[in-house]
């Protein structure tokens, strides 16, 4: 079994692990639900709602506050701006065929992969290129980002 020894991770990105988190456990109940029989229409709903109510908009703020830190062209924004538009497509397809177990198959095992990409190596190579008050502004950019979404709500 493969090990992988604890990140030390900056503060700045601790919001986006802790969605990755949520981002985990809703690809564990796709998984689960599928083992288990429950009908593809069911696991299709919720797997839209939680990507309309919560993936979607982390999606954007990783885009707006990450990716954008690296430049064009660097191969590992490519990755991941390529991955998103990947589960943007799964998505859409999903809601197009609601009854398709592959489909929710697929669109969890897209998503596991992606964000093991960001947390294994994205984050460590933004660490790595991002010197110390640039994370610091970023910490404060997604701190006024979450005060002003708790306003939205």
């Amino acid at each position: 079994m493969e090990t992988h020894k604890p990140i030390k991770r900056s503060k700045a990105f601790v919001q986006f692990s802790r969605e990755h988190h949520f981002g985990l456990l809703q690809v564990w109940q796709i998984r689960q639900d599928i083992t288990n029989g429950v009908d593809a229409q069911f696991i299709s709903k919720y797997t839209l709602d939680f990507f309309n109510k919560d993936l979607r908009g982390h999606f954007k703020r990783e885009e707006d506050f990450l990716f954008s830190k690296l430049p064009v062209g660097d191969i590992l924004r490519e990755q991941a701006e390529k991955e998103h538009t990947q589960l943007y497509d799964l998505i859409d397809s999903i809601s197009q065929n609601r009854s398709d177990d592959q489909l929710l198959q697929q669109f969890a095992g897209q998503l596991e992969k992606h964000i093991r990409f960001e947390e294994r190596i994205l984050f460590n190579h933004l660490q790595d290129i991002m010197g110390e008050e640039e994370l610091v502004q970023l910490l404060h950019e997604m701190e006024a980002c979450e005060l002003k979404n708790m306003f939205l709500v």
